[in-house]
């Protein structure tokens, strides 16, 4: 499969890398291009934006979480479909095992280096240089973020010496807007697509140049490897999954939907936020992550859903509940500003918000099927008289990571899993009475 494809990766987090791929996602939208976007490592949140900008579903490529097969797929995937392929890396180009430049030279992806040049101009080229050589990695070019002016563009462009300056993006007066978890979500952003507009504008980036990279040669997975799971596998068929989401339950990766299909599911919504119940008829509960803690006083006072939840429970409807879902189900659940709030009351104990980061990175669950690969990431910390039934392992270390709570036949923890890592194991997780 050939496409236009590079990765987007920089020196460090902060440097720009979200609004540079969705400034050019867009970009090459308005001028025709059909684009696919993907990012690097576990996200939520930048892949609602970067959907924004391009049109298209953004999925997560992992070399750990996701695999390499998988991986392969659905660039090959995106390579049949699109004339560009952007891959947003994640922190710092060697940051993490695997990192975002193990990804680059997995699948022959160009690096297209984004620094922030808003307090440098010749030491550009430096940098440039050393994130080129450590690996090494084939570097396509820069797209420089916060120039100042046409000079301070040609200063930096001088110190690249081969390496080319595809773009510059002005500092931004209105910038995308960040919270504790990362930035906030899409639909809360008023005029985002009026913003995402600008940012095409501004980012000075000549198409011909894009035209010029060498494309792309992504191999075409094995038959079979973007199916997930194989089609003929239905353990789910006739299970009808309740899956909170609204506001405060957003975090979720469009290939967990997409499994729990392809295991026979069959997928209703509903939303705490508005006091919505448990639909009837559901066999099985999915609470995702999200942000409870922004919308304690609607969640406390929804009487509806947080009972709905505690019948479902009673009647050993199989629920699932991860990071923010398993906020929703503590007693209480304290603010930023210290005030607790009731919650559903499933699990014993009170969730606590903090200004110190509690949990982060790759991490895998045991099951009876085997490991179920994911990722953690979250700045509250519940305090529980429940012992853990489980204990995650982190990636690559090995040690204890995050506690994973059974009461009766309900499962919490605050990881989050990626559910086509292990089809097997997550049907168990959504069938009644199985281990």
């Amino acid at each position: 499969m050939v496409a236009r494809a590079v990765l987007v990766a920089a020196a460090a987090s902060g440097q720009g890398k979200t609004t540079v791929t969705a400034a050019l996602a867009r970009k090459l939208v308005r001028a025709g291009r059909r684009v696919r976007v993907f990012k690097c490592g576990p996200d939520f949140i930048d892949p609602m934006l970067l959907a924004r900008a391009c049109g298209a579903p953004v999925e997560s490529l992992d070399l750990w979480m996701v695999g390499e097969e998988r991986c392969r797929a659905l660039l090959a995937e995106a390579a049949a479909q699109a004339d560009a392929i952007l891959v947003e890396g994640v922190m710092g180009l060697y940051d993490g095992t695997p990192s975002a430049a193990d990804l680059s030279r997995a699948f022959g992806l160009p690096v297209l280096a984004v620094i922030d040049a808003g307090a440098m101009a010749q030491t550009a080229g430096a940098l440039v240089h050393g994130l080129r050589a450590y690996g090494p990695v084939d570097m396509a070019g820069v797209v420089a973020n916060r120039i100042a002016s046409a000079g301070h563009a040609a200063m930096v462009a001088a110190s690249l010496r081969d390496i080319p300056l595809l773009g510059t993006l002005p500092k931004q007066a209105a910038s995308l807007p960040e919270r504790h978890l990362g930035l906030v979500l899409p639909d809360e952003v008023a005029g985002l697509d009026a913003l995402l507009d600008t940012l095409a504008d501004q980012l000075d980036f000549d198409l011909a140049a894009w035209d010029a990279l060498p494309a792309a040669h992504i191999a075409a997975a094995p038959a079979g490897a973007a199916e997930t799971p194989p089609v003929q596998a239905l353990p789910l068929a006739g299970v009808r999954i309740a899956i909170a989401r609204d506001a405060a339950f957003m975090f979720l990766y469009p290939s967990n939907l997409a499994t729990l299909e392809a295991l026979g599911a069959q997928l209703e919504y509903f939303s705490p936020l508005a006091d919505e119940p448990v639909p009837s008829g559901a066999t099985a509960v999915y609470l995702p992550g999200g942000y409870p803690e922004l919308h304690c006083a609607a969640l406390a006072q929804g009487q509806r859903w947080q009972a709905s939840l505690r019948a479902a429970h009673g009647d050993g409807l199989p629920i699932v509940a991860e990071c923010g879902g398993m906020m929703a189900l503590a007693q209480t659940l304290q603010d930023k500003e210290g005030k607790e709030w009731p919650m559903a009351g499933l699990l014993p104990g009170k969730v606590t918000m903090q200004a110190r980061l509690a949990g982060l990175g790759a991490q895998a669950m045991p099951t009876a099927h085997g490991p179920l690969r994911g990722h953690t990431f979250h700045y509250s910390r519940l305090d529980t008289t429940q012992p853990a039934a489980a204990t995650t392992q982190k990636n690559p270390s090995g040690a204890a990571g995050e506690a994973v709570y059974r009461i009766g036949s309900l499962q919490a923890s605050y990881f989050h899993g990626y559910f086509a890592s292990n089809p097997a194991a997550v049907a168990a997780m959504f069938t009644r009475g199985a281990t």
